[in-house]
């Protein structure tokens, strides 16, 4: 196969156009075109389900879970594993065969659902159905956007069916939405209100996903988080699924080796439930993008529960397990259906001949401000309002990531106004969390309401502010919204704020590459989309 890739769909990719010979992640041109491959025959399976729909015919939620986690699959930084890709396409192609023999109008599936190749076929077909295989560039632009917005949506299915948690509606969307990223029949206006009906299920998969968080582990409280580590052997536990960290916890009791969480498990702290474990000891680094020098000096196994993968050094590489959506060739995998218990004794017996982790820091971090937790505390949040003390909420919700430029986001921080008041969830707070911004009335000025899985909690909270104060358009709120973004999730939870109205979201460091230039302007002209210019120019924009 030769050495050509195309992939834009994450923020960092090369020269915001596109990676075309490796991606700026580490993923390599066959991976990546394996990658476009198993999305292809994952839209095709989709035709199949959505016309057995259209039969009237069950879909068995299975096969919803197969979708799902082959999209999560394919997320930046979740799975480097060619042989594994391999293997999810060999079974979708499988489950589709069969699905196929139950349809009556066959004469109304698309190719992707008639291709039935076997391995020797996969990489010279995947040079044909990757991104670029869509000719016009703003149906590209929108295919690709929904195609995100799904993946997003996927990925907080996966983590909710991770908890038994299933909703039929919006697998059904789901696969009727890949379904028709296929339809060439499709105009661009078509498509683009198929990305604002994404934005609807994406709001329905954010509450799937909490009441499935709430209700396995209680609704998230204010919280201070240790940064500091113990003299005991530890555990690092990363990514976003907190199924993964309950079965680890229960495991770990009693054998003396902690267990601390890493970037977006942060929040797992803030749930009542897992207060309960002695040896749940505390958050350990920054975001994913430090992970190298991060889980050198934690000394111990880490355990990669969902995508944030950067390309492990040989040094760590044999402590390093993935499980679920995630692979990286040479690190050890941990299979488990949902619903079953997964055995991590291998990762604890590894954890009990290392060392204790190095320390990197000390001091406590503050989180816990999911919506009950704000909803508790909403008159005393109105009256800071309504006397003056708070002016302005500002969303800085969304990703970090290691470029350079997003040192704004840690510049801006600081230089808002003494009587603004972050709102935030995902990495993204790492660039500030750790800032001494201080508090309004007992108010701290950085309100975390947890992973970017709870952006969720960020539009019930305006929600809440807009029938608290009485207004009609949840515009009116002194609410602003400074977003970075990163990656497919990103994408879903802009696309269902955009659905409940919210207009005038700033995007940064960039705006995505997939965005031509005509699609572009649709989001600019009918929701004030914009992107970043400098701290001091934008405090003004926002603030004047």
């Amino acid at each position: 196969m030769d050495n050509k890739m195309f992939c834009y769909q994450c923020q960092e990719t090369a020269g915001c156009k596109g990676c075309t010979m490796v991606g700026v992640c580490g993923k390599k041109p066959e991976v990546a075109n394996l990658q476009d491959l198993l999305v292809y025959v994952t839209k095709g399976l989709s035709a199949v389900t959505t016309q057995l729909r259209n039969e009237g015919k069950k879909v068995d939620e299975n096969i919803n879970h197969l979708i799902t986690v082959n999209l999560f699959t394919t997320i930046t930084n979740a799975n480097f594993d060619y042989e594994k890709i391999a293997e999810k396409i060999e079974e979708t192609l499988k489950v589709k065969a069969q699905l196929i023999e139950q349809i009556d109008a066959k004469g109304n599936l698309p190719e992707a659902a008639l291709f039935n190749g076997t391995r020797s076929d996969y990489d010279e077909k995947a040079k044909h159905v990757g991104v670029l295989s869509t000719e016009n560039e703003d149906i590209r632009s929108l295919r690709e956007l929904i195609t995100y917005g799904l993946k997003g949506l996927a990925a907080y299915s996966k983590h909710a069916n991770a908890l038994l948690k299933d909703n039929e509606a919006v697998d059904s969307f789901l696969q009727e939405a890949l379904a028709k990223t296929l339809d060439d029949s499709l105009s661009v206006n078509d498509y683009v209100a198929l990305t604002l009906e994404t934005g609807k299920y994406g709001v329905d998969g954010m509450a799937l996903l909490d009441e499935a968080n709430t209700s396995a582990y209680g609704n998230p409280e204010i919280s201070k988080v240790d940064i500091g580590v113990r003299n005991n052997p530890g555990i690092l536990i990363s990514g976003h699924d907190l199924k993964d960290l309950e079965m680890l916890l229960e495991q770990t009791k009693g054998t003396g080796v902690d267990v601390y969480t890493h970037s977006e498990m942060l929040p797992a702290h803030y749930y009542p439930f897992f207060k309960k474990y002695d040896n749940f000891a505390g958050n350990y680094g920054n975001a994913w993008w430090k992970q190298k020098e991060e889980f050198e000096s934690f000394n111990g196994p880490i355990l990669m529960t969902t995508n944030c993968i950067v390309p492990p050094a040989e040094s760590y590489k044999n402590r390093l397990f993935t499980t679920g959506a995630t692979g990286y060739p040479g690190c050890r995998h941990i299979d488990g259906k949902y619903g079953e218990k997964k055995d991590f004794s291998e990762i604890i017996e590894l954890a009990k001949t290392c060392k204790a982790p190095t320390e990197i820091e000390k001091g406590e971090i503050i989180g816990g401000f999911a919506h009950a937790q704000v909803f508790a505390l909403a008159d005393k949040v109105v009256d800071a309002v309504k006397s003056g003390a708070i002016k302005k909420f500002v969303v800085m919700a969304g990703c970090d990531g290691r470029a350079k430029s997003r040192e704004y986001y840690t510049e801006f921080a600081k230089a808002l106004p003494k009587d603004a008041v972050i709102l935030t969830a995902g990495c993204a707070k790492y660039k500030y969390n750790k800032l001494n911004l201080g508090d309004i009335d007992g108010i701290p000025r950085v309100l975390d309401a947890g992973q970017c899985n709870d952006s969720y909690s960020l539009a019930l909270i305006a929600l809440k502010l807009k029938e608290a104060f009485g207004f009609d358009d949840i515009n009116d709120l002194p609410i602003v919204y400074n977003i970075s973004w990163y990656e497919q999730k990103a994408v879903i939870v802009l696309l269902a704020l955009l659905y409940l109205g919210v207009k005038n979201i700033h995007l940064g460091p960039t705006l995505p590459a997939f965005l031509s230039p005509n699609v572009a302007k649709v989001l600019v002209d009918s929701f004030g989309i914009g992107s970043i210019t400098n701290v001091e120019d934008d405090i003004k924009m926002f603030f004047d």
